[in-house]
């Protein structure tokens, strides 16, 4: 079941990215550190209803963040949509690594794109670290369109790719 996140699950939100987040680094994939996503923006998210989360059981298995929020970086890409339009972007997209390889991040994702086509929204963009082919794989066998890269003030080491669905 996959609904918005609750205060009382902060705790367990937040070891659940501090989870992706070693196995990301164990896996050589240096996308998120110890501080990120820190727990003021979690508990943010789940303030502004933006939080949705994946449950089995009662357990969080997974996360995903909808808002409108983009980075400065993204005003480099030549996006389908334009500035006006509706458009929703992904953050924080994280399933606990024990429960990797079972397919929530597929349903996390269609709820994503059912939830905004639903609040009528024109397109979800995203980025994902170019480090990460797993996830290109993912975005790119979902229809998305890679549409150009950016480097993240807070990441600049190596680039962060682009992605673009239209739901129209």
């Amino acid at each position: 079941m996959i609904s918005n996140g609750k205060p009382e699950e902060l705790d367990d939100i937040l070891a659940l990215t501090r989870a992706c987040g070693k196995h990301m680094r164990e896996n050589g994939i240096d996308q998120w550190d110890e501080n990120y996503p820190d727990r003021a923006s979690l508990e943010r998210d789940i303030e502004t209803n933006t939080l949705f989360a994946y449950r089995e059981n009662d357990a969080v298995l997974g996360i995903v963040v909808l808002n409108e929020t983009q980075d400065p970086e993204y005003g480099d890409i030549q996006w389908s949509t334009a500035e006006s339009d509706r458009n929703i972007v992904v953050h924080r997209l994280a399933v606990s690594p024990e429960h990797q390889g079972k397919g929530i991040a597929r349903k996390i994702m269609d709820f994503a794109e059912e939830w905004a086509k639903e609040n009528k929204y024109d397109a979800i963009r995203l980025d994902t670290f170019s480090q990460n082919p797993r996830n290109q794989r993912f975005y790119k066998n979902r229809g998305y369109t890679e549409l150009g890269s950016v480097y993240l003030s807070y990441k600049k080491e190596h680039p962060y790719f682009c992605y673009e669905f239209l739901l129209g």
